[in-house]
C-alpha cells in the first residue's frame, strides 16, 4: 500500500504526540515527521517529502498563516490542513488560511473528556480528510475512503458530459437556488456567489459543511464581497429574493410553506452522510416545497452528501448543476452527482455563477 506521510506543525508537544500515535494506528497514514514551529516545519518539507502538512494556527517563531504563505510559494500543489481552534479568533484565521490557499481545516479536540474520545474525534475528522485530500495515492475518487484492495476506480472523464445542460423535460420556473458544498467551499462561494447580481430574482440557500461560529463568519465575509446580502439562516425567517442564507454550524436547514411564505427550519435531527448541516436534508425539502422550481448546485466537496437530495430534486423536474473535478479541491460530492447521471452539466468553477444567472433567467422568461 502506498502510505499517506503526513508532516505536523504544531507547538505543543501533546498535541503533536496525541496526532502522531493516532494517525499512525491507521495503516494507510505515516507520520514523515514533526515540527514545533513553522520555521522548522518549512525546513523539514524537502528533507521528509510529506504527502500532506497538519498545520496549527498559533505558533512561535513562524505562525500558521505566514508558514501556509511560504508553502504555497515554494510548494504550491502540497496539500494543507489547518488545526484550529474552536474560538472565534480561531474561526476568523482559519478562513483567511483558506483564503491563502489551505486545502482544508479541523477544530482541535476540546472539552472531549478523555485521551480517547480526543484519540476518536480525530480518527472521525482528520483521517477522512486527509485521505480524502490525498486520493490519487490511495487510489480512491474523493469519496468515501476504503482500503486500496477494495477502492472503486472512478470512470474515465470521457464517460461523463462536460458542460452541456439537457433541461429535463418539463423544468419549471425556478423560484429558488440551493447549493451544497464542504472541502473547499468557502473559496468556491468566494468565487460563485459575487457573479450574482444584487436584484437576483430568487433566494438561495446554502449547505456548507462547517462548525458552528464559522459559518456566521463565512456569511459576514461573503456579503463583504457579493452583492447579494449573505446571513447564517435563523429559525422562522422569511425565505426572501436576492438573500443567501447558510445552515448554521450543527444545524440541519430545511424550508416548509407557511401560506404566501416560505420559511427556513433549523433542528438537530440525526446527522446525515456524518454531517450537520447536511445538503441531503435542505435538498429534499426544496424538493418538496419548489418541485420543479428547484435549481441544485453540489459544489467541491468529500464524501457524497447531496446525492440523495439531487435524487429527489431530479424525481420532481428540478435542474442540477455541479462543478467539475479538474476545479473541484475534492471531486466526492459534485463526483458521485455526475456518476448517477443526474447533473445537467458539469462546469468548471468560474462558469458556475454565469450558469446559474443564465437558467434562472431563461426560466423566468428572459434571455
Amino acid at each position: 500500500m502506498n502510505r499517506i506521510r503526513v508532516l505536523i506543525v504544531d507547538d505543543a508537544v501533546v498535541v503533536r504526540r496525541l496526532v502522531a500515535d493516532t494517525l499512525a494506528s491507521d495503516p494507510a497514514l505515516e507520520i514523515a515527521g514533526t515540527a514545533p514551529h513553522g520555521r522548522i516545519g518549512l525546513a523539514k518539507i524537502p528533507q521528509v517529502n510529506p504527502d500532506l502538512v497538519l498545520l496549527d494556527i498559533e505558533m512561535p517563531e513562524l505562525d500558521g498563516l505566514q508558514t501556509l504563505k511560504e508553502i504555497r510559494r515554494i510548494y504550491p500543489k502540497l496539500p494543507v490542513i489547518m488545526f484550529s481552534t474552536l474560538t472565534e479568533r480561531g474561526a476568523s484565521a482559519t478562513l483567511d488560511a483558506l483564503t491563502l490557499g489551505a486545502n482544508d481545516y479541523v477544530t482541535k479536540p476540546a472539552n472531549v473528556g478523555s485521551v480517547g474520545a480526543a484519540q476518536q474525534k480525530i480518527r472521525d475528522e482528520l483521517i477522512p480528510k486527509i485521505k480524502g485530500l490525498c486520493s490519487k495515492r490511495l487510489g480512491t475518487n474523493g469519496g468515501p475512503t476504503a482500503p486500496l484492495s477494495t477502492a472503486p476506480k472512478a470512470p474515465a472523464p470521457a464517460q461523463l458530459p462536460k458542460r452541456i445542460f439537457v433541461p429535463r423535460l418539463g423544468a419549471g420556473r425556478i423560484e429558488a437556488v440551493v447549493i451544497g458544498v464542504s472541502t473547499g467551499g468557502p473559496n468556491a462561494l468566494s468565487a460563485v456567489l459575487p457573479q450574482l447580481p444584487a436584484d437576483f430574482p430568487v433566494p438561495l440557500l446554502i449547505v456548507q459543511h462547517m462548525p458552528p461560529m464559522f459559518t456566521r463568519l463565512l456569511a459576514e465575509r461573503l456579503t463583504s464581497i457579493s452583492p447579494l446580502t449573505v446571513t447564517e439562516g435563523q429559525a422562522n425567517a422569511v425565505v426572501r429574493a436576492g438573500t443567501a442564507s447558510i445552515a448554521p454550524g450543527d444545524y440541519h436547514m430545511s424550508v416548509r410553506r407557511d401560506g404566501s411564505n416560505v420559511r427556513l427550519v433549523l433542528g438537530q435531527g440525526t446527522p446525515e452522510n456524518s454531517c450537520r448541516p447536511a445538503a441531503d436534508v435542505l435538498f429534499r425539502s426544496a424538493a418538496e416545497i419548489y418541485g420543479s422550481g428547484v435549481l441544485a448546485v453540489v459544489l467541491t466537496g468529500m464524501g457524497q452528501d447531496g446525492l440523495r437530495g439531487c435524487e429527489a430534486i431530479r424525481e420532481c423536474g428540478g435542474q442540477i448543476l455541479v462543478q467539475d473535478e479538474e476545479t473541484s479541491v475534492v471531486w466526492g460530492m459534485p463526483g458521485a452527482v455526475a456518476r448517477e447521471g443526474l447533473a445537467g452539466a458539469i462546469l468548471p468553477l468560474g462558469e458556475v455563477g454565469p450558469a446559474i444567472v443564465r437558467l434562472v433567467a431563461k426560466s423566468r422568461g428572459g434571455n
